[in-house]
This record gives structure tokens, sequence and C-alpha cells, in this order.
């Protein structure tokens, strides 16, 4: 059987293809996406979701997992900008996202073993509803965190909340996969 951080690493895989093949053909476009922009491309993908579970139908054919694949790549492209808020280039360099994508894909996946230790991999006897549920909460709090202008009094910032955002759709991911 294979391990968890074996299963998390074929997901990002196909993510990071994906990312790739879509930063040759488009560049390094999303750079104009405002925070909040992206917000709500998280936000879409994550109702779209949601909506097909309540529903039980679902009438455009694209898969559930390709909405997963984007949440994934959306919240990369949010941790990388604010990696680069004050670098005013449109265009990077493949090489330079690319290390930027392997530098959050790392952080991200340390931050998952760091919590599967202490939880126990609860998320494999979670619900896909859950864990959909769990994707929205996050959303709504980076909404929460940019209305607010980034400030928070407790709680951790947004980067926290897109790398819980990863890492709960990685786990949908491998769920869909089993």
């Amino acid at each position: 059987m294979q391990s968890t951080s074996q299963h998390y690493d074929e997901a990002i895989a196909i993510c990071k293809d994906i990312f790739l093949k879509k930063m040759n053909d488009y560049g390094t476009a999303w750079r104009n996406l405002r925070p909040k922009s992206l917000t709500d491309q998280i936000f879409i993908k994550a109702q779209r979701i949601k909506s097909i579970e309540e529903k039980g139908i679902q009438k455009i054919s694209d898969a559930i997992n390709g909405e997963y694949i984007g949440i994934i790549n959306y919240c990369v492209i949010a941790l990388i900008q604010i990696e680069l808020y004050d670098d005013a280039r449109i265009d990077i360099p493949y090489n330079e996202v690319e290390g930027l994508y392997n530098k959050y894909i790392k952080q991200t996946k340390q931050l998952m073993e760091d919590k599967n230790h202490d939880y126990g991999e609860a998320w494999r006897d979670m619900r896909m509803s859950s864990i959909t549920d769990l994707i929205l909460m996050k959303v709504f709090r980076v909404k929460q965190i940019e209305d607010n202008e980034g400030k928070t009094s407790i709680s951790e910032g947004v980067d926290a909340n897109y790398m819980d955002m990863i890492n709960y759709s990685v786990f949908a991911l491998i769920k869909c996969k089993n």
C-alpha cells in the first residue's frame, strides 16, 4: 500500500504538469490577477464541487478532479503572488516560476506531514462533502482577511489558508483515485 506521501507526490505531479503546460500556453498572464480575483477563482471551483455534490448530477462534463487541480494551482499562484507582491514583472521566466511552485509545494507538503502526524490521517475517514466544506470555509476566511486588508488579531494569515486548501484538495484527489 502506498503511503500518503507517495499519493501526495503523484497528485501534485499531475497538478504541476498541468500548471507548467498552461504556463507554456499562456505565460504568466496570471500575474495580472489581484489577490481577491484569485480567491474568487478558488471559490468558483469549490462552489461548483459543492453544487454538484448537493444536486447529485452535473451538466458540464468537466471532471470534478479538474476543479481540485485548479484549486491547488490557483492556491500556488496566490502564494507566489504574495511573495512577488512588490515585483512589477508580468513575465516571469519559466525556471523561476517552476522553482517557486516547487518551494510552495514543499512547504505545503511538510505542513501536511506535520498535521497528518498529529491528527493520525483523520482525513482518510472524512466524507468528500466535508472536505469541500472545509475548502469553502478556508476561502471565506481568506475573503474576510482580504476585506480586513490583511489584518488579523489572532488568526493565521492567508498563506496558511491557501496551504490548507491545497492539502484538502490533494486529499480529495487521493480519495477520488481510490
